[in-house]
């Protein structure tokens, strides 16, 4: 198993590349008015991209803002993009056993007969130039709530908890509804 995590991904994503991906994929309707206006509409969210940050208002000379509520989607579109492009022969050469990604976040099971994991990260850096994930191998890995371990010829799937405190208190005076902060015991 291995991870790559995709850093600084939507600074990375290059905007008129995003917007040609889009014009395509609309082309394939082949309404031309429509796909014009969506693409006008598109380009203007996309170039204004402005954020704040402590009180001061930025604009990335790269990339789409975080917190922009198009920015995700365009992120998806873009990754998916790539994914269908580069990603898609290596699973049907069958040398990735199963892909997935969350997010900048990527796990990828590989057999080792047919490639190896700096083939694969290889690979996947050079795909685009902006777009650099960092790669670590595991046996054991934390992904979204579940915790994959591979032992010998399979997997074993459990039920990831992160770590928590459970000796901590609500303070009285907090704002927290009273309710809260009663202790289970009697209330006298």
């Amino acid at each position: 198993m291995t991870t790559f995590v995709i850093k600084d991904l939507y600074v990375n994503i290059t905007i008129d590349e995003t917007i040609n991906i889009i014009k395509t994929k609309l082309q394939q309707n082949n309404n031309t008015l429509i796909t014009h206006q969506i693409i006008s509409l598109i380009r203007t969210v996309l170039l204004q991209n402005y954020f704040t940050f402590q009180q001061k208002i930025y604009q990335p000379e790269t990339g789409i803002s975080m917190g922009s509520p198009i920015s995700s989607l365009t992120a998806e579109i873009f990754l998916q993009n790539y994914e269908d492009k580069y990603i898609k022969q290596f699973l049907e050469a069958k040398s990735i056993i199963f892909y997935a990604r969350y997010v900048d976040g990527i796990l990828i099971i590989f057999d080792k007969t047919k490639t190896i994991p700096q083939n694969i990260n290889t690979y996947i850096n050079k795909i685009h130039n902006n777009l650099n994930p960092t790669h670590e191998e595991h046996n054991s890995i934390n992904y979204l709530d579940l915790i994959i371990r591979r032992q010998h010829n399979k997997f074993n799937i459990d039920i990831y908890r992160k770590p928590t405190a459970t000796d901590s208190t609500i303070n009285f005076l907090s704002n927290h509804p009273i309710e809260q902060k009663w202790q289970h015991s009697d209330h006298t």
